[in-house]
């Protein structure tokens, strides 16, 4: 897949925000980070976003708009269990990124 000029600059986007830059670092070590959860694997399912948002101290619709941006901007994947919705980065596609980002820089 190539990744075109658009995804580049959203990506860059994306990663302008210091609290996305923790969400990111936070998703690469999900169990030194984030306490065991009730449903789902914190390394095989991802985080709740109730998780996330604990964690970094704001509302769930705050943390549900950082998440929107890093999914939109292909940083994450989401799954829903029952009502909760849990994210986790994709690796793939993040190395992908990673490379075109150099490549245009």
């Amino acid at each position: 897949m190539t990744l075109l000029d658009d995804d580049v600059e959203s990506v860059l986007r994306a990663l302008a925000s210091e609290r996305r830059l923790l969400i990111l670092k936070w998703l690469k070590q999900p169990r030194k980070h984030f306490r065991a959860q009730v449903d789902g694997d914190l390394v095989d399912d991802g985080v709740c976003g109730v998780l996330i948002a604990e964690k970094l101290g704001v509302s769930q619709p705050t943390v549900s708009e950082h998440l929107k941006v890093l999914s939109q901007a292909g940083l994450l994947r989401s799954k829903r269990v029952k009502q909760w919705t849990f994210y986790k980065r994709d690796e793939a596609r993040i190395s992908e990124l990673k490379r075109a980002i150099v490549a245009k820089i």
